[in-house]
């Protein structure tokens, strides 16, 4: 299984989850008003951008990444990132 942290702003969270939607994933835990900043070219974000983080099957995971970018190219100025990591077990 797959852990998958989407940031984003908050403008989206409609599309994100429409997106989670479509692709059948039911399960995740959603933080309001995150802050922070990019590590490449970001701004100081202060409360304009939101989190989702969802465990997914290992199957699911290159189409939810996929679907993220795909919602990046689609207004890069205002930015959402993914970062995916391995969930070695759940209780």
């Amino acid at each position: 299984m797959k852990s998958v942290m989407i940031i984003f702003n908050q403008a989206n969270t409609e599309r994100v989850e429409y997106m989670l939607d479509m692709l059948e994933i039911r399960g995740f835990t959603f933080f309001e008003e995150v802050q922070g900043r990019g590590s490449r070219n970001g701004e100081p974000r202060r409360g304009t951008h939101a989190c989702v983080i969802t465990i997914v099957p290992d199957e699911k995971a290159p189409a939810l990444l996929e679907a993220v970018k795909k919602l990046d190219k689609r207004n890069e100025e205002v930015g959402v990132r993914a970062f995916m990591w391995n969930v070695e077990a759940t209780v």
